[in-house]
């Protein structure tokens, strides 16, 4: 099969970040920063970010561009001289039922997205007057437990999916990524400017920028380095994917420091939307998982546009889940179709469908039907995420650095971060090491300190 490469750097470099600035950056960093003392999270955030994840996102596509091919075979022989044990094949198979938790309930999440900005637009939430926060959480768990609401919007987003990526890694994700990232960049922007203009938003920044250092603790670190891995899509392959699409003579050091900067200042401008705009209505942050679908709907009833506002959020919700799991599907589908002799239409709609009946079905069902039903003390919901966050993740990143380490060897690393010597690249050498020995150690401690 003749392989497709990206158009050019730029379009890669925003896929990267349409794969990374999904649920992970608009959802789950919101709340984290709320939850953990705001401007000394963030801190630790950013410091997580250059410590593991950059140098994890350059492992990643070290072998992704190897072999440039699917998750499965990028941990395979090659040309090394020494013979490898097909247990390393295995790494990619934890990656692709990392990939399968997450969009178990991921495309629940995107559900819930879409059936707000349909509610607020014909006026069943009505932004235009002030909300009760008791009025929302009520009107939240009531749709998230309508079994026949939420399985229609999770279709219909699994639809969306389908008609995207059956077209291809171009015409299909990188063609609908550089269209949607300009707009979900003029979106934020935007709300960012309004959100700083509102009363009160000063109190709001001061949470979000100056650090409590009083805060800072083990807890905040394992907080952080578990968002990082969340937020950069490390894990479950969908890095090595991408990146076995990404041609010989681009600089992957220059591409996985974008890619991280990018990661960075995207949920970091995101705060300036959300702290602000809540002070100014005098809620609470620590609002936890609900802040996004029962805080925030309050505080945008309580500003001027309220209506505008919230479809404007939530738009830039859609466009963030929708690039992020266009990409984590595609982990999956590039599987089957290299080792298979499935079309690629055919192989996408065998893993768009199977995942909606064994996932995206029980995660649904886990807020109406079988809410009782609880796997490891907890919602079905809620332990796709555990399993796929805490175990999966996790486990393939420490084994994806081992495999760097200790199988493929200081040379291959060398060879192909330096394009076959090419290119300079003095960070080469210390950077091996890293990945080697400092990153697994790492991952054990953060490993051992969430069982604590």
């Amino acid at each position: 099969m003749s392989r497709e490469t990206w158009s050019n750097k730029i379009l890669y470099i925003s896929t990267v970040a349409g794969a990374t600035i999904g649920f992970g950056a608009t959802w789950r960093f919101p709340y984290q920063v709320g939850q953990n003392g705001g401007g000394a999270y963030l801190l630790v955030f950013m410091l997580a970010m250059i410590i593991l994840g950059v140098p994890m996102l350059m492992a990643e596509h070290i072998i992704g561009r190897r072999l440039q091919t699917n998750t499965v075979d990028a941990f395979g022989q090659g040309d090394l001289k020494k013979p490898i044990s097909k247990f390393w094949k295995g790494v990619g198979v934890l990656a692709i039922i990392g990939a399968f938790g997450i969009l178990a309930y991921y495309m629940v999440l995107g559900a819930w997205v879409m059936s707000y900005i349909a509610d607020i637009t014909r006026g069943a939430i009505n932004l235009s007057e002030p909300l009760g926060r008791e009025y929302i959480s009520s009107f939240f768990s009531g749709s998230i437990s309508n079994t026949l609401k939420m399985l229609s919007y999770t279709f219909i987003f699994v639809a969306i999916n389908y008609y995207i990526l059956v077209k291809g890694i171009i015409q299909g994700i990188e063609k609908l990524i550089s269209r949607v990232m300009p707009l979900f960049l003029i979106i934020l922007v935007v709300m960012v400017i309004y959100s700083l203009q509102l009363p009160g938003a000063k109190e709001g920044l001061k949470f979000y920028l100056i650090p409590d250092f009083s805060r800072i603790n083990a807890g905040i670190f394992l907080e952080a380095l578990g968002q990082v891995f969340f937020a950069l899509s490390l894990g479950f392959g969908v890095m090595i994917t991408l990146s076995s699409y990404l041609h010989k003579k681009e600089n992957m050091v220059g591409i996985s420091l974008s890619a991280g900067v990018i990661n960075t200042v995207i949920p970091f401008l995101l705060g300036f939307v959300i702290f602000p705009a809540l002070f100014s209505a005098g809620m609470e942050p620590s609002a936890g998982p609900t802040l996004v679908f029962q805080a925030l709907p309050v505080v945008f009833s309580n500003m001027p546009f309220g209506t505008v506002v919230g479809i404007a959020f939530f738009l830039l919700l859609i466009f963030a889940a929708l690039t992020t799991s266009l990409t984590i599907y595609e982990v999956v589908i590039t599987t089957l179709v290299e080792k298979t002799s499935m079309s690629r239409s055919f192989a996408t709609f065998i893993t768009l469908g199977t995942i909606f009946l064994l996932g995206n079905l029980p995660a649904v069902l886990s807020d109406g039907l079988w809410q009782d039903v609880r796997v490891f003390g907890m919602s079905i919901f809620d332990a796709f995420d555990f399993v796929s966050a805490n175990i999966f993740f996790v486990l393939t990143s420490f084994l994806s650095c081992v495999f760097i380490g200790f199988v493929l060897g200081k040379k291959v690393m060398v060879d192909e971060i330096t394009n076959g010597n090419t290119i300079n690249q003095k960070v080469a050498g210390p950077l091996f090491y890293y990945i080697k020995y400092f990153i697994p150690l790492l991952i054990i401690v953060i490993a051992l300190m969430s069982f604590m």
